[in-house]
């Protein structure tokens, strides 16, 4: 299952960038996070794994690459599924910017989770467009 999605928003690229990258700002933009917590490499960088803590869960983080703003691909791995996302920061002007992301679900496990991903996997995409939305909301507030 794989989708992509687009929002503009009216900062610079810097700024969206910085905010992408600073867990202050997933707290207020991702239901039930908490924090990050590194776990090998360095941090933020290609190659550095981390744990992402959630008020019901917790995912393990993978950087596969990080060239921000330009790109941002990392794997995401819970009990449940794994996925993959890009994403990519171009400037319109020099104070608007499109963020793209590309979301892929590379493994479903459990009966549940296969049976959601199959009946309604709108839900996912809906969720990544919510806390876009929510990004969206708080850079321009």
């Amino acid at each position: 299952m794989k989708f992509n999605f687009s929002i503009t928003i009216n900062r610079n690229i810097t700024d969206v960038s910085n905010a992408f990258q600073n867990p202050e700002v997933l707290k207020a933009c991702q239901d039930g996070f908490k924090e990050i917590i590194p776990l090998t490499g360095e941090k933020g960088k290609t190659g550095a794994t981390a744990t992402l803590v959630y008020d019901k869960f917790e995912l393990t983080e993978t950087i596969l690459e990080n060239n921000l703003p330009d790109l941002f691909y990392a794997q995401y791995d819970h009990k449940h599924c794994s996925n993959t996302m890009k994403v990519k920061f171009t400037a319109l002007n020099p104070s608007l910017t499109e963020y793209i992301t590309e979301v892929e679900y590379t493994q479903i496990n459990g009966l549940f989770m296969k049976i959601m991903a199959f009946i309604a996997p709108n839900q996912f995409k809906k969720q990544i467009e919510k806390w876009l939305l929510r990004f969206k909301e708080h850079l321009e507030n």
